[in-house]
């Protein structure tokens, strides 16, 4: 396979000098100002990173055509074009500083998770195990790391469908909700099902993550339990508590839940559920 490779003292001047470049070919910018202003000062603006075709036309009205001419301008001036944020990182690439984080580890845009039916399933029930069973182990794997999703894809061999979640989110309880959501809007009646697969999208670490305000408490316990089950998980395995809806015995079918198959017998009430426990009891009461 030809390809072409490019040196330089910031990623940003490597990046776009290997894209001047023809296949087979490498080049070496200079760690040194005047070698990286050299090499970007004749170039079109639109080439620097995040400059897009209307940006880049925005500059031209004003006759910043290139990146010298960036370079040469007022970070104010910049500002007052592009706004405060865009008009400071443009002035600094426009001189060669790379403002971008390089992470020598960089966490995942996304995670996913896939259930293969031992056969085509016409079973709803069994699609909506599934799901939950994915939901599962996606909310888990999400909280182990420490990160929220802000959209979910579900993907059904032949189809699939994806959306915003209403917040971003960890828990199991919120992520199945969606993914049933997604699942029926794709409106399949008696469809022969392979597989499912959920895609968390649009991560990023918990500690940026914002719940919206609401009078409803249906949640608190499902997700206090959740916590609960996250440490028991730790420290006796991943498949030592899972949903009551997934739970089997040695004479049913293996559960619909990716991974090795979870130990028999041993179960925890889904938050799923608990919900729907706790609407009925107020039915009752009513």
């Amino acid at each position: 396979m030809r390809s072409s490779a490019a040196v330089a003292g910031a990623p940003m001047l490597a990046a776009m000098a290997c894209a001047l470049i023809p296949l087979g070919r490498r080049t070496i910018i200079d760690d040194s100002p005047e070698a990286s202003a050299h090499f970007l000062r004749p170039r079109p603006v639109r080439e620097l990173p995040h400059v897009g075709t209307k940006t880049a036309a925005l500059l031209g009205e004003y006759g910043l055509h290139t990146v010298g001419d960036v370079a040469d301008a007022l970070q104010l001036t910049l500002q007052r074009l592009l706004g405060g944020r865009a008009g400071r990182d443009l002035h600094e690439r426009a001189h060669g500083r790379d403002t971008a984080v390089v992470a020598p580890d960089p966490a995942p845009a996304s995670i996913s998770s896939e259930h293969r039916f031992i056969q085509d399933a016409l079973d709803l029930a069994a699609h909506r195990r599934a799901l939950l069973a994915l939901a599962d182990d996606l909310g888990t794997r999400l909280r182990a790391s420490d990160q929220i999703a802000r959209g979910l894809t579900c993907t059904v061999r032949y189809a699939d469908n994806s959306g915003t979640l209403p917040e971003t989110t960890q828990h199991t309880v919120v992520l199945a909700r969606a993914a049933y959501g997604l699942y029926e809007s794709l409106g399949l009646q008696r469809a022969r099902v392979r597989s499912i697969a959920l895609r968390a999208d649009a991560l990023h670490p918990a500690d940026r993550a914002t719940q919206q305000l609401t009078l409803d408490s249906g949640d608190d316990k499902p997700l206090a339990i959740e916590a609960l089950a996250d440490r028991a998980r730790a420290r006796y395995g991943h498949n030592m508590l899972y949903p009551a809806a997934l739970a089997i015995s040695a004479r049913t079918q293996p559960a619909m839940r990716p991974g090795p198959p979870p130990r028999v017998g041993i179960q925890s009430t889904s938050a799923i559920e608990l919900v729907s426990q706790q609407q009925a009891s107020t039915r009752r009461s009513t």
